[in-house]
């Protein structure tokens, strides 16, 4: 197997983890090569080192190549990263692993300051606010209009974004299988518009005016961009997933669990 991998923290190139990790795999006859650009013909998998802001850089690489990508945490949360890097050798070279699809955005600019961009996400979309004045915000469903939002922004999210900006937003926890685009407004000023959950194949248009400021923020996960106040966006699911490869047996719940303290209570003694 022709194995990829990535590392992005100065901190951990000289990891001793990270190297007998690789010398492990290298002595199960795996070929291991470090990614400082393209990935190059024939790779089969893609190891992401740290957490999951260098999981998702290794997703936008992964998705263009169609092979799975595998998060090593080496960070802190880890929803995405989660797997310890102890783990990793024994899972792979006995073939204990599964591969799940996880759905992308995709996302439609009219501005020349999105040409050449990657256009697609995995966790979510955010158009902001660069100055001080609140968002005009337009939205619309499969050309259905709805109410104004008056905001700092919006974000759209898929399922598996549900745990990462979106939840700090107050959007739902959705299981990275459900089919859905989370619609949450930033920091609304209009108290009875709430986040909205969508059918995975909508095709939501988003025009946003700031009237103190000539211009907007957009994010697609971990790269942001500058485009003109009163772009025309368009965010709607991408025609492809990202390969996730997952060890053992996936427990999304007991993610929850440990990583946000889900349902922790002094009452609940189990």
């Amino acid at each position: 197997m022709k194995i990829a991998y990535l590392i992005k923290k100065n901190s951990l190139q000289q990891d001793p983890s990270i190297e007998s990790l690789l010398a492990s795999l290298r002595a199960a006859g795996m070929e291991l090569y470090k990614v400082e650009g393209q990935l190059a013909p024939s790779t089969e998998l893609l190891l992401s080192f740290g957490g999951d802001g260098t999981f998702l850089t290794a997703a936008s690489l992964a998705c263009q190549w169609g092979i799975p990508v595998l998060g090593v945490n080496l960070g802190r949360l880890g929803f995405l990263s989660e797997n310890k890097v102890e783990e990793v050798s024994k899972a792979l070279t006995d073939g204990d692993y599964s591969i799940e699809e996880r759905a992308m955005i995709e996302v439609k600019v009219e501005a020349p300051e999105f040409e050449n961009i990657y256009p697609y996400a995995l966790n979510e979309v955010a158009v902001r606010r660069l100055g001080t004045g609140t968002l005009a915000l337009d939205v619309s469903v499969d050309s259905e209009i709805l109410p104004t939002y008056w905001a700092d922004g919006i974000l759209v999210s898929t399922s598996s974004g549900s745990t990462a900006y979106s939840l700090s937003v107050g959007g739902p926890i959705c299981r990275p299988d459900v089919d859905a685009l989370i619609l949450s407004p930033i920091a609304p000023h209009n108290l009875n518009l709430r986040p909205l959950v969508l059918p995975g194949a909508s095709k939501i248009e988003i025009r946003a005016v700031d009237r103190k400021s000539a211009a907007l923020a957009l994010s697609l996960d971990n790269r942001d961009l500058v485009v003109p106040s009163g772009t025309a966006i368009s965010v709607s699911s991408a025609p492809f997933k990202l390969k996730k490869l997952v060890l053992g047996k996936s427990n999304f719940i007991q993610a929850l669990r440990t990583k946000l303290l889900w349902g922790e209570d002094v009452r609940n003694t189990q």
